[in-house]
């Protein structure tokens, strides 16, 4: 798939701003006046707001449109909207909307995804496609995938975390590796980071954003309002124009990349001390693999089940001790000793079975 840039401003990082959701007309225009001056590249709203327990504010609907047709007659600034069907497509190009978002809760359902695809069947118009509020990062491809078939090809993806039970720090976890995984498969994909929906609330909105630019994401999604305190939707996550104007002017720009030869050199040297270093870990996990198999064939011969909670509670929290001793995060060693413990229950359980069906066969 070929890929065309929904902006095509070469100034990083692309800013999107404006109210979680449209509440009065003068809201609307008050937070793109505020914002036109910042020099905000596309300018947000929520007309129709998919909430998850009815009686919530879901939006002002269709009415809503006409303010932001006004919002680009007085400042020029481009808007954007969130829609769900195909009805809203519909309204919203009729309205001069310039960009379209598809959210979270959209994403998530393959047949919506595919209502949406057929009402943009022909049409050219820049779609931004949110991730699902599942860790599923098929869905998302397929998502990108259904509206690229549509002949949509100004496609850019907006990371917003991904629902997880029980967490604390963040409305929704950010887990990284999977909008990295993505730009990997997409490379000409351009990816912006709604810090807003990640965090949930303000005082994470410069961290997150900061890790987001650390990663070469090529923008930011920000949620504004006149009065954050006082909005329908979200309004612990939301801030003021002039909070959001000083919230990205004490931001850090990285470079793209290296192009100083001194510099590349000395990132050479760094870099194959890595790729040795990887080659020796890997030769380890094998090494360790031989090691369950062994442990299989007692196993095998004393009809003793795999998986052994106990030894495996042990193994963790001796991991866990160990890498906090050495500066890993509870999260990364956590997630390593998963997947090594099940790679060791897959080599043993091969072992076992393998076995198992030898004797039957002799």
């Amino acid at each position: 798939m070929h890929f065309q840039p929904v902006f095509e401003t070469k100034k990083r990082p692309i800013f999107i701003a404006g109210p979680c959701s449209a509440e009065t007309e003068a809201q609307v225009l008050a937070t793109a006046h505020a914002l036109a001056a910042q020099q905000v590249d596309l300018f947000r709203a929520g007309i129709w707001k998919p909430r998850t327990r009815p009686g919530a504010f879901e939006g002002v609907g269709k009415p809503g449109l006409a303010w932001l047709k006004r919002v680009k007659a007085e400042t020029g600034l481009r808007v954007t909207t969130e829609v769900a069907n195909g009805q809203h497509v519909a309204e919203a190009l009729k309205h001069g909307i310039d960009v379209l978002w598809i959210g979270a809760r959209t994403t998530v359902n393959p047949f919506s995804v595919q209502e949406l695809a057929d009402a943009l069947q022909g049409l050219d118009i820049p779609v931004l496609i949110k991730n699902p509020i599942n860790a599923d990062l098929k869905l998302w491809i397929g998502a990108i995938e259904r509206i690229y078939q549509a002949g949509i090809r100004r496609i850019a993806v907006v990371h917003r975390g991904f629902s997880k039970y029980g967490e604390v720090k963040y409305r929704n976890v950010p887990l990284w590796q999977l909008p990295i995984e993505l730009k990997i498969i997409f490379p000409e994909l351009q990816i912006i980071c709604d810090h807003s929906h990640i965090c949930g609330n303000r005082e994470l909105l410069h961290e997150v954003a900061q890790r987001a630019l650390d990663l070469n994401f090529d923008g930011l999604m920000t949620e504004v309002h006149p009065s954050p305190d006082e909005a329908w939707s979200d309004a612990e996550q939301q801030v003021t124009p002039e909070q959001y104007q000083a919230l990205m002017e004490d931001l850090i720009v990285r470079r793209p990349n290296a192009t100083d030869k001194v510099l590349l050199h000395q990132l050479g040297d760094l870099r194959r001390q890595i790729d040795s270093l990887d080659e020796k870990i890997i030769e380890l996990l094998s090494a360790r693999m031989d090691v369950a198999e062994q442990i299989a064939g007692y196993k095998r011969e004393n009809n003793i089940a795999i998986y052994q909670p106990e030894r495996w509670r042990e193994i963790l929290e001796n991991g866990l001790a160990k890498g906090s001793s050495l500066g890993l995060s509870e999260e990364f060693i956590s997630l390593m000793m998963k997947a090594i413990h099940q790679e060791s229950i897959n080599h043993q359980a091969t072992v076992m079975n393998d076995l198992e069906i030898m004797e039957r066969s002799i």
